[in-house]
Order: C-alpha cells, then sequence, then structure tokens
C-alpha cells in the first residue's frame, strides 16, 4: 500500500470492503454448492421413508398410525443429542465434527434396510436422528463464521433451499429404486435406503478436506482477503457485542430463544406433517404407480425451493425479518386449508404446493434472526436449542397425521390440524422484536 493510500482512510475503507465482496463471491462459489449437496443427502434420508412406505408398510405390517409414530422417532433421537453435538462441534470445529456426523448417519441410513417389523423400524428412526444430530444448527453456526448479517438469510436460504430439491430429486429417484423390488431377491424399498444411504458416507470422507473451519483457514482466498473477511466480521461481532448474549447459559436461557423454538416447532410440525406423508397424499390421487407418485411429488418441493431462495433475498434486502416470517406461515397455513377441504386432485395438489412454498419461504428469514443477538457460546447452545425443540414438531406432525388418518380414513383433518398450527406459529412470530430498519 503506498503512503498516500495509507493516509487516506476513505481509500483504504472502499479497498478493504472491495477485498471483503470478493472473499464473499468465492465463499459462495465454494462452499454454499458443497453444504447444499451435504443437505440433499441429509434431508433425503430423513424423508426416504415416506417412499418406503408405500412398499414397507405392507411387506412389515406397519399400520398408519405405527409408521407416523416410527417415523417421527428419527427426531426424539435428534432432540437428544443436539445440544452436546453443537457445542463439540464449536469447539473442535465444523470439518472434523460435519464428517463424523455425515458417516454415522449414512451406516444408520443404510441400516434402515434390515428393519423386521414395528420395534426395529423404531430403533433404526431413532439411531438414525441420533447420528444426524447436530448437522443442521452446525451449519447455520458454520454460515455464521464466515457471512455478514446483510448475507445471512439468503445465505441460509440457499443451503435450505436443498430441503426442496432434495423433495424434487427424492421422488423420481426413490421411485425408479422401488422398482428394483426383488432383484438379487432384494426388496424394492431396502434397495432404496441402501443406495441413498452410500452419499452420506463419501461426502463425509470428502468433508475433511473440502469444508475449511475459518475466513482465516481457507486456501482458495488470498491472504488479504482472508485478513479483510476476518477483519469485518470480527468488527460485526463487536459491535453486536453490548446487546448479544455470549455465554451458555445467556443463550439458554433468553427468553427470545425459547419463543424462537416454540415458533420453529410449529414450523417443522408443518414442514414434516406434510413431507413424510406426501407420497401417501400423492398416492390417493392416483397418478399411477411409484415411479409416477413420485414424479408428481416433485412438484410442491419445487416451488418451495424457487420461493425460498426469492424470499430469503428479499429478506437481506429489506432487512426484514418478522414481516417475511409473518407472511411465509400464513401463507403456508392457507395452502394447507385449501388442500384439506379440496375435493378436486388438481386444486389440492396446487394448495400442498402453496403449502410448502410458505412453509419453506419462513427458513431463511427465521434462521437470520438468532444470530443478530446471539454470539460466541450462547450462538452454539441458543441456535441448538432452537432446532432440538423445534425439531420435536418433527416427531408431533407425522404422528398426529397418521393417528387421523387410521381414525378417519382420509388425509383432510391431518391437513387441516397442521394449518392450525401454522397459523399460531405466525401469531407467535408477530410477538418478536421488530427490526430496526436503519441497521
Amino acid at each position: 500500500m503506498s503512503a498516500a493510500e495509507g493516509a487516506n482512510p476513505a481509500h483504504r475503507e472502499a479497498s478493504d470492503f472491495a477485498l471483503e465482496e470478493a472473499a464473499l463471491r468465492k465463499v459462495r462459489r465454494r462452499l454454499l454448492p458443497f453444504l447444499f449437496v451435504l443437505y440433499i443427502v441429509a434431508y433425503m434420508d430423513r424423508i426416504n421413508v415416506g417412499f418406503a412406505s408405500l412398499q414397507m408398510n405392507r411387506d412389515l405390517g406397519l399400520s398408519d398410525a405405527v409408521f407416523g409414530f416410527g417415523a417421527g422417532l428419527f427426531f426424539i433421537g435428534y432432540f437428544i443429542f443436539e445440544i452436546p453435538s453443537n457445542l463439540i462441534l464449536a469447539r473442535v470445529g465444523a470439518r472434523k465434527w460435519i464428517a463424523r456426523i455425515m458417516i454415522t448417519w449414512g451406516i444408520a441410513a443404510i441400516a434402515m434396510m434390515f428393519a423386521r417389523g414395528a420395534a426395529s423400524f423404531y430403533t433404526m428412526r431413532f439411531l438414525l436422528g441420533a447420528a444426524e444430530a447436530g448437522f443442521f444448527p452446525g451449519v447455520i453456526l458454520y454460515l455464521g463464521w464466515w457471512f455478514p448479517a446483510r448475507e445471512q438469510a439468503r445465505a441460509i436460504a440457499l443451503f435450505m433451499a436443498a430441503t426442496a430439491i432434495a423433495g424434487v430429486v427424492a421422488g423420481p429417484i426413490s421411485g425408479a429404486l422401488l422398482t428394483m423390488h426383488g432383484l438379487l431377491g432384494i426388496r424394492g424399498w431396502q434397495w432404496l435406503f441402501a443406495m441413498e444411504g452410500m452419499p452420506a458416507i463419501a461426502l463425509g470422507i470428502a468433508v475433511l478436506s473440502q469444508l475449511p473451519d475459518r475466513p482465516a483457514d481457507a486456501l482458495w482466498l488470498s491472504p488479504a482477503e482472508r485478513i479483510a473477511l476476518s477483519d469485518s466480521l470480527a468488527a460485526e461481532s463487536r459491535l453486536r457485542a453490548p446487546a448479544a448474549a455470549h455465554t451458555l447459559g445467556g443463550g439458554l436461557f433468553d427468553a427470545r430463544v425459547w419463543l424462537l423454538a416454540a415458533i420453529y416447532f410449529g414450523i417443522v410440525m408443518g414442514l414434516y406433517g406434510v413431507n413424510l406423508w406426501l407420497p401417501q397424499i400423492v398416492k390417493g390421487l392416483n397418478p399411477g404407480g411409484d415411479f409416477a407418485i413420485g414424479m408428481v411429488a416433485a412438484i410442491p418441493p419445487m416451488a418451495a425451493a424457487v420461493c425460498m431462495v426469492l424470499a430469503g433475498r428479499a429478506s437481506d434486502r429489506s432487512g426484514q425479518r418478522r414481516r417475511f416470517l409473518v407472511i411465509a406461515l400464513a401463507a403456508g397455513a392457507a395452502g394447507l386449508l385449501v388442500s384439506a377441504i379440496a375435493r378436486n386432485p388438481f386444486i389440492e395438489l396446487a394448495a400442498i404446493s402453496v403449502a410448502m412454498a410458505g412453509i419453506s419461504s419462513a427458513l431463511g428469514p427465521f434462521w437470520a434472526i438468532p444470530h443478530a443477538f446471539l454470539g460466541g457460546a450462547a450462538a452454539a447452545g441458543g441456535i441448538a436449542l432452537i432446532n432440538s425443540l423445534g425439531n420435536l414438531g418433527g416427531f408431533a406432525g407425522p404422528t398426529m397425521v397418521g393417528y387421523v388418518k387410521q381414525a378417519t380414513g382420509g388425509f383432510g383433518g391431518g391437513l387441516a390440524a397442521l394449518a392450525a398450527v401454522l397459523a399460531i406459529a405466525a401469531g407467535a412470530s408477530m410477538l418478536l422484536p421488530r427490526e430496526d430498519s436503519r441497521a
């Protein structure tokens, strides 16, 4: 740097900002696509049980209530081990711990093919949740180490768009794997679990070489870019420090964390209450065989993928989190209510697409909120607490829908109940503090 440049603070600040933006462009290209693929695999291994149920329930003699309960047990295992897992990640680093999570969940996902009845089905789903615990909140914490506040909702939305894309690709892939029924004496649903669990192990190994812990560790950034991005994130953390909780206790006992956990419970209840039953819902529309069901089931997640990225970008540009969260959840509730009362299959499919788009669009703005008031150990513990308590909705949603379907013979009552839960979550979101538009 020349003497003239060193004497000119404005020039120096402009230069640092340009370096930071150049670094962020590289971070978006290198990290987000890789994390996106990891989450696609994670989400497929969560929801593929819904497609497996098209054959597995008959083979194992599982009733609707038993299947719904077992599908939801994933989230009990997830809940128990979530906070300890995220605290370990904060201590040992994302690279090693995310690799461990992926390899063990890949093994657990493959082991699902050995289920032989209700008891073993319950056990396998619980172990899968325990193995995957910490992945999602770990990545949310990790993104906060790389992206400033102005970028976080878009980054999180791009990462979480994997949940929708997983639904798009899971349908055709799972449908095709189910057609392998009988090959080598292996049932179609067993092929599904085996083939869809293997990528998690391979990607877990790849994480060790592809996922640097912090900007300072990224060899694909120039030394100047590493310094500029690290300094910017550190400065933002210092500005937030007076109002942010930084101790573990400060995160776990913050009233805002518990309010966010309650809201997230409703979001997740709606998300998985639909997702894990979507193949069965689509089957009721009579589109054809297993492969056709998979193709039609890809339509709602496709709508969700587009809408959640657009909502995350709009939330970042406006700085508004609460407003977008309320609108998205209200749209999700409306879509589920229409799908519950619709009698035309095309209207029902369109309404479910609107519902999934609304629920998914809430995720980017929602997960940008905790970073605004949590830092340090409080962020690791608080984010894990929000996700672990909220993910109990993943147990409640599928279980409730299963019991209602068994009692009534249809999905209408369950979908209406999920709509009510989302409406309550939208109302609770209005209790969140209003953002300062000048920030």
